[in-house]
């Protein structure tokens, strides 16, 4: 941070849906990450350079009393949320703009936390929206920074303690695999698989689905964001499913494809392979040093190399295509990696290199619609100061072979 500088973090909403319903809550993510508040109406301020040390780090919550705990359940008193965040000074809401104003008489500078990923929605005003459209308002003189680049940075190198998190939410989600491979057989409904994955996801603590899951048997696996869950597997298919666990707010998320049969064709498995072997080399990439553009480029390479053996693109193809978008985007239209870690999609630089710590995704995918057959693959890494990344899904079954004897068993 700049010096002379604050930065200040909102909690989020709870949204309505009609009525007196609401969705159920979810913190924002980098007011979690810094403070480890789970609880809404929360403002944490950093302010490094304050004069009087109580205002270097300040927690502001609602209040609790008797009756929210008997309407809602206990909220956070200011000695529970010292033990939990490791701040002292902890104020209640309703003394913020008295205690805010003097940190702002101040400070020369204010990071506020506008929403900067890349993928992001921001149709929606948020409380984060609404604090800073009345923070300028108020105090139109001060200077007024970015916080995203700081905790895109900051967030997207792991702690181990976070990777902690990260491996129980995989090893719930690899119980979660266990089950449907003895569970799935021609006739079975998409919803009924995603119900099983609950299922065993929530009997093992876990928050639930990290997203909103993909199960999509037959040409429904070509469908990349399919999540109506709502057709019924036949013999003869292959079912792509794409979920993950969350344990303790760290997503998880993988990718499947499972014969409905027990059974893989010879054309299934080829591309099965293609998919997997696409995976492996591509993996070995994600390396410290390496720039995600120039990742993508690679295995865009070597997934040209398995269409061509697969025969769904020829030389010529490759000698018409667009720079732009090259001819094995036909098959395969999506990226190989994201961040992961407290989002889904976590936030993290696009055009800085690669550090170890940092968790991706792994997942190259071919889709073939006149085939009804759509594969992709996917793993959870963490980047390794040296050597390859550690798989965090590497005792969850892969090889085609392998799980077609435990669909057989």
């Amino acid at each position: 941070m700049a010096p002379k500088s604050l930065a200040v973090f909102n909690s989020n909403d709870i949204y309505p849906v009609s009525g007196d319903s609401t969705f159920p809550f979810r913190q924002h993510r980098d007011i979690l990450y810094l403070s480890g508040v789970d609880q809404e109406e929360s403002i944490l301020v950093l302010f490094p350079d304050a004069a009087d040390e109580k205002y270097r780090e300040v927690l502001f919550l609602k209040e609790t009393s008797e009756l929210i705990a008997i309407w809602e359940g206990e909220k956070l008193n200011k000695d529970s949320a010292l033990a939990l965040s490791g701040i002292k000074n902890v104020f209640w809401l309703q003394n913020f703009d008295v205690e805010f104003k003097k940190m702002m008489a101040q400070a020369e500078s204010v990071y506020i936390n506008t929403n900067e990923h890349l993928r992001a929605n921001t149709e929606t005003q948020t409380r984060e929206d609404r604090f800073i459209q009345s923070l300028q308002n108020k105090y139109p003189a001060h200077i007024y920074r970015k916080s995203a680049p700081i905790m895109h940075d900051i967030r997207s190198v792991k702690e181990q303690e976070e990777i902690d998190a990260m491996q129980l939410a995989c090893n719930i989600t690899k119980l979660g695999v266990e089950r449907i491979l003895k569970f799935i057989k021609p006739g079975v409904w998409e919803y009924e698989i995603e119900a099983e994955l609950i299922h065993e996801f929530v009997r093992n603590r876990s928050n639930g689905f990290a997203y909103t899951p993909i199960i999509g048997s037959g040409y429904s696996a070509c469908v990349l964001h399919y999540i109506e869950n709502n057709q019924q597997c036949k013999d003869g298919e292959v079912i792509l499913m794409d979920f993950g666990a969350e344990y303790a707010n760290y997503a998880s998320d993988l990718t499947r494809c499972v014969p409905v049969g027990g059974r893989f064709t010879s054309r299934q498995k080829d591309v099965y392979n293609a998919v997997l072997r696409v995976k492996t080399a591509s993996q070995k990439l994600l390396v410290p040093g390496t720039y995600l553009a120039d990742y993508h480029t690679e295995v865009g390479k070597i997934m040209e190399s398995e269409l061509l053996g697969l025969k769904l693109i020829d030389k010529t193809d490759i000698k018409n295509q667009d720079p732009n978008w090259p001819a094995f985007k036909k098959y395969f239209m999506h990226g190989t990696s994201h961040y992961i870690g407290l989002d889904t999609h976590d936030v993290g630089s696009w055009t800085e290199p690669i550090k170890a710590g940092m968790a991706f995704t792994c997942e190259p995918g071919i889709y073939i619609p006149a085939e009804n057959l759509g594969i992709r693959l996917e793993d959870d890494l963490i980047v390794q100061a040296k050597g390859e990344p550690l798989n965090l899904m590497r005792d969850i079954p892969i090889e085609a072979d392998h799980i077609e004897e435990l669909m057989n068993a």
